[in-house]
């Protein structure tokens, strides 16, 4: 059956911004030392699509035994956004990743779901000039299994008809929890943790584009 409907994760997957958020949770936490630093960022490569709130959540706990209220949180996750944000805007497409959005946003549906804040995506798409090409970004701090089962209901998609693209292990979990296709996004962070995984990967949009007319899962 061919495929109607696109949800993208989006770094690693749309911008080439995985390591830009890698460098920024080390720098918060470098100040603690390079021990836990180190921790810090094979936790992050290792949980890439959990959110920054759950991730500062664990680390506190974890690392310094600390209970964080949401105003806490909050805080960190605001001086996370102030070292990113730029980086993430500055970042490069993913190859062929604006190819492959303006030739078929008119003939697939496309959402966004990504877990940085709902909030900060939209800037970021907007500031992207990227935003035309989605019916909807969606992010945290609500996660990426309630934004799939969102979506399918609230457009009455069918799951036979909708493919999930990302990099990360949420990613994949989301997919199988709603019963979706999944293709892998293969980078170099992410190479040691699907070792295992037989499905659908690329590295770039045209990759794509090839493995899913191949599939039958995609009308030109």
């Amino acid at each position: 059956m061919a495929l109607k409907n696109i949800f993208f994760d989006f770094d690693g997957v749309l911008a080439e911004s995985v390591s830009a958020k890698t460098k920024a949770f080390r720098e918060m936490y470098q100040p603690y030392g390079t021990a836990i630093a180190d921790k810090v960022v094979d936790y992050h490569i290792n949980n890439g699509g959990i959110s920054r709130f759950e991730k500062f959540k664990y680390w506190e706990k974890t690392f310094f035994g600390k209970e964080l209220d949401q105003e806490e949180i909050n805080k960190m996750a605001d001086k996370f956004s102030n070292l990113v944000l730029e980086k993430v805007i500055e970042s490069k497409p993913v190859q062929e990743s604006i190819w492959f959005l303006d030739k078929y946003y008119k003939k697939l549906r496309f959402w966004v779901i990504t877990g940085t804040p709902t909030s900060e995506i939209k800037i970021i798409a907007s500031k992207r000039n990227m935003a035309h090409f989605f019916e909807g970004l969606y992010g945290s701090p609500k996660n990426k299994r309630y934004w799939t089962e969102y979506l399918l209901e609230e457009y009455g998609l069918n799951r036979d008809e909708t493919l999930f693209l990302g990099d990360a292990t949420t990613d994949m979990d989301a997919a199988q929890f709603s019963d979706l296709h999944f293709a892998l996004r293969d980078n170099e962070e992410n190479e040691g943790l699907f070792k295992d995984y037989n499905g659908l990967r690329f590295r770039n949009f045209k990759e794509l584009e090839n493995l899913l007319i191949d599939n039958k899962m995609l009308e030109q």
